[in-house]
């Protein structure tokens, strides 16, 4: 078996050297890199079911990457472990989870050791965006702080973000990488002698004694905190519809942890349900790891993330069908084709209006929920406890770290017994305004000069992000009222530098210069897919802003910055749509054809599986409530549906939108009892020697 599914050339990510050791995969040796999860391990050579279910026999697979489901459980070494949580080590031996996992023999010889106790002012649970900034601003006032994370990096999902960030380059570093960020905050963190970081550490719960109990690399301790601090992030939401079940149905987090955490390819034609932000990124970052990106579909009217990004994923190549919605996922045991259909303004499918694509992966890309237990658990156990970034709101991660920091600043004063509010009354507003929603969408407002040079915005929606008026070294570039939430507008004396282009993270400013040729001006445009080559006498299909044909024109240069991983690709076009040149193809247009006939499933919604982990079905579950059943217990009891490995956080949602489908108040909604432990612990963890 070949591991050909590394990533070997990307546009922004470095390929570093890696060890590679040797593994079993049901008895087949493997080759794996040091200290990569398993998962990751098995994909890179191909494996991608993980398994089958117990009940009906359906091959499993990775869905989040992140610890929250249980659907790539493996069986490793002997224990059924999280494939995407547990790294691979030298000739682990793997199996493949076939049906009931059969148990080890129990262990007597356990070991009963003291548990270790630690004591901390401020525990902070996350180590994404908005707990590093948090740790930053309580280690400025050296404050003892506890910051722990369970992953083997700090970053969180700055690490997978390999696009520019939007925001303002004072509060939240606009224009830098997501995990140049990510980078440069645990830099800073590891700076402060007050402040201890914990890796491979999860937070078990937060005891009625104020108490919290963590695995810290496989070893139970227990620390107390006088405060709390949940920056936990958030889970992906899943959706109901026919085939969900199959294997290759990934969320938008597991997909940016393959290809930008580890480099690995888990695709070659990907179809992406949503058209958030997450989504649109998703389908750019897939463009940059080498995967065809089949199409994306929306169920608004138009899609809820940026417009740059929208506009420059379709300039690329990639259609975006706006209300519409999945049908159904087509395969025998893993996709194999995906079913759109239009749906009306009630979101029902409108009938003829199916098309199928043939696909081998879908990416779910339809929201978020906060990881909101430990914060209930803390008010339950009167510990004092804020939260911060996606675990407070779900926002992007400039918001994240700008209220990150406020919270620090603000438990540093609590700690410290300061007086005053420590926080500049202006960073509510910017808080306010880094967190907002796009707003309206605007003309262009173009210079109306042909002569010269200047830049071309594209960016005309509403949405919080100003670093090309920071940058232009004439400050030619400017907001209408200086806010940060408004669309930049062009009036000054543009120097044709380039700046602007280079640093907006939309992609989303062109540069048109007349002075050698008044007829054919020079159009720059920004370009960072490199591993798609363009070169010197190319000819590209150029388009508008809303990805409209302008014709076929040869390359005239493209200047490399290697330091900005990016390029600027020169082209000479008639002056007539000089101004209107956004970006060009690079993605056939055969990659996106439907097949001749759709395929229209036989199955009707209600089979689709609600509870993936007991594989109960929205028919099921739909009968109890009709009969007047609305409390989650009750109908978990019936069906097992939120009694799986996962704890119903995949499940939960999907029923309470079935109830209030179903017409039942969130009032009347009983909702379910929590497990005692966030997440799956072998017994032998927690014997403590201490007690007698």
């Amino acid at each position: 078996m070949v591991n050909d599914n590394r990533i070997t050339d990307h546009p922004i990510l470095s390929i570093p050297e890696m060890e590679e050791i040797s593994f079993y995969w049901n008895g087949i040796k493997l080759i794996a890199r040091k200290d990569e999860m398993i998962s990751s391990a098995l994909i890179a050579n191909g494996i991608t079911i993980f398994g089958h279910h117990h009940k009906d026999g359906g091959a499993q697979g990775i869905f989040c990457a992140n610890g929250q489901c249980a659907k790539c459980s493996v069986i490793a070494n002997g224990v059924a472990v999280k494939s995407c949580m547990m790294a691979v080590t030298e000739n682990m031996i793997v199996q493949s989870v076939e049906g009931l996992a059969t148990l080890p023999e129990a262990d007597e010889k356990l070991s009963f050791e003291p548990i270790e106790h630690i004591e901390t002012d401020v525990l902070i649970i996350g180590g994404g965006p908005s707990g590093l900034s948090a740790a930053i601003e309580l280690g400025k006032k050296h404050i003892k702080t506890l910051l722990i994370d369970d992953k083997n990096a700090l970053g969180g999902k700055l690490v997978l973000q390999t696009h520019k960030f939007f925001g303002s380059q004072e509060d939240s570093r606009a224009g830098v990488r997501g995990h140049d960020i990510g980078k440069l905050l645990a830099e800073e963190v590891l700076t402060f002698p007050s402040v201890q970081v914990w890796l491979n550490s999860t937070a078990v719960f937060v005891f009625s004694d104020k108490k919290v109990g963590i695995l810290k690399d496989g070893v139970y301790k227990i620390v107390h905190p006088t405060r709390i601090l949940n920056a936990a992030g958030a889970r992906e939401k899943f959706l109901r519809f026919p085939g969900n079940n199959l294997a290759r149905i990934y969320g938008a987090g597991a997909f940016q942890t393959l290809v930008n955490r580890d480099l690995v390819r888990p695709t070659q034609r990907l179809f992406i349900i949503g058209g958030g932000n997450v989504g649109l990124i998703a389908g750019y970052h897939a463009l940059q790891a080498g995967i065809e990106v089949v199409g994306l579909a929306e169920a608004m009217p138009s899609c809820g993330g940026y417009k740059v990004h929208a506009d420059k994923l379709m300039r690329l190549g990639v259609p975006i069908y706006t209300a519409h919605s999945i049908l159904c996922a087509n395969g025998t045991e893993a996709v194999e084709s995906i079913t759109i259909t239009a749906v009306d303004k009630n979101f029902q499918a409108i009938a003829g209006s199916e098309k199928t694509f043939a696909c081998d992966t879908i990416l779910i890309a339809v929201g978020l929920d906060p990881l909101s237990e430990f914060t209930l658990e803390a008010e339950a156990a009167g510990i004092p406890v804020d939260s911060a970034g996606d675990a407070l709101e779900i926002a992007e991660a400039s918001s994240a770290m700008f209220n990150g920091k406020i919270a620090g600043l603000k438990i540093a004063a609590l700690l410290s017994g300061e007086d005053s509010n420590p926080i500049p009354t202006d960073w509510y507003a910017k808080a306010e305004a880094l967190k907002a929603h796009p707003g309206i969408t605007k003309g262009y407002n173009n210079c109306a000069d042909e002569s010269g040079v200047f830049p071309i915005i594209h960016c005309l929606q509403e949405i919080p992000c100003n670093p090309c008026t920071t940058v232009c070294p004439t400050n030619s570039i400017h907001t209408e009222d200086g806010s940060l939430m408004t669309v930049p507008l062009y009036s000054g004396k543009c120097i044709g530098c380039g700046k602007c282009l280079l640093i907006c993270p939309g992609l989303a400013i062109t540069l048109v210069d007349y002075r050698k040729d008044a007829e054919h001006p020079i159009v720059s445009v920004v370009y960072e897919v490199s591993n798609h080559s363009v070169k010197a006498g190319d000819k590209l299909s150029l388009n508008d802003i809303n990805a409209s044909a302008l014709g076929t024109f040869e390359v005239l240069a493209v200047q490399d910055y290697p330091k900005l991983h990016s390029q600027i690709v020169k082209l000479s076009v008639p002056k007539a749509i000089a101004k209107q040149v956004a970006g060009f193809v690079i993605q056939a247009a055969e990659v996106s054809a439907p097949l001749a006939e759709p395929i229209i499933p036989q199955r009707i919604a209600d089979d689709a599986m609600i509870c993936l982990c007991e594989r109960v079905s929205v028919g099921q579950v739909r009968s109890l409530i009709r009969k007047g059943i609305s409390d989650l217990n009750q109908i978990k009891a019936i069906t097992r549906a939120g009694m799986g490995p996962c704890g119903a956080k995949t499940c939960e949602v999907m029923i309470k939108g079935l109830l209030r489908e179903e017409g039942i108040p969130t009032t009347d909604v009983v909702p379910n009892t929590k497990r005692p432990l966030f997440i799956e612990i072998p017994l032998n963890k927690f014997p403590d020697g201490s007690v007698k």
